[in-house]
């Protein structure tokens, strides 16, 4: 259950962020009805997280994937029920998807996959414990723009998944409307 309610008053502006919400996504997002009770909050939330959605040094891949590890490590089940159904939506497969919580005993990820997860968690750790080794094994492949991203990018799942199991909220359901595609 919810530690913040999710019925917040329905001022106009509000009313507002759940049309988006439910036109962008078909439903109103938890996290959103749970901000709602502070709109300085949503509307700076929700600019921040537009401008997030432009950065495009690192392949979507690779932000998925850091993403998810950060979800998994933190423990927030609605950052990872919607960050499958985002993940698929930009064409990672499902199955490598669902094997993030062990991806280092799953041979399905690349080298570079890996180095991502592995910086994503220790950047999670609290204290974090990214260390140079780690950094220096990310420039192999990626550079300075894409580990500044990355590194942004697992900054931006550790505010949204701390905040979501904070306030206690949990998968809405995207999970169960990924498709896996048919093989032609």
């Amino acid at each position: 259950m919810a530690r913040i309610s999710l019925d917040p008053p329905r001022t106009p502006l509000y009313r507002l962020f759940a049309w988006f919400s439910r036109r962008k996504f078909g439903k109103e997002l938890d996290p959103g009805r749970a901000m709602g009770h502070h709109l300085k909050v949503t509307a700076a939330y929700g600019l921040f997280e537009l401008q997030v959605l432009r950065w495009n040094a690192l392949p979507h891949r690779l932000k998925d994937l850091a993403v998810m590890a950060s979800a998994v490590r933190i423990g927030c089940s609605w950052c990872v029920d919607y960050g499958t159904w985002e993940a698929v939506t930009h064409d990672v497969p499902l199955a490598k998807i669902e094997a993030v919580p062990h991806w280092r005993d799953s041979d399905l990820f690349t080298e570079q996959e890996r180095l991502v997860m592995e910086y994503a968690e220790a950047m999670t750790m609290d204290p974090p414990q990214v260390t140079d080794e780690l950094t220096e094994a990310l420039r192999a492949f990626l550079d300075e723009r894409q580990i500044v991203e990355l590194t942004m990018i697992v900054a931006v799942e550790n505010l949204r998944s701390r905040f979501n199991a904070a306030a206690g909220l949990v998968g809405q359901g995207f999970k169960e409307n990924c498709e896996i595609p048919m093989r032609p």
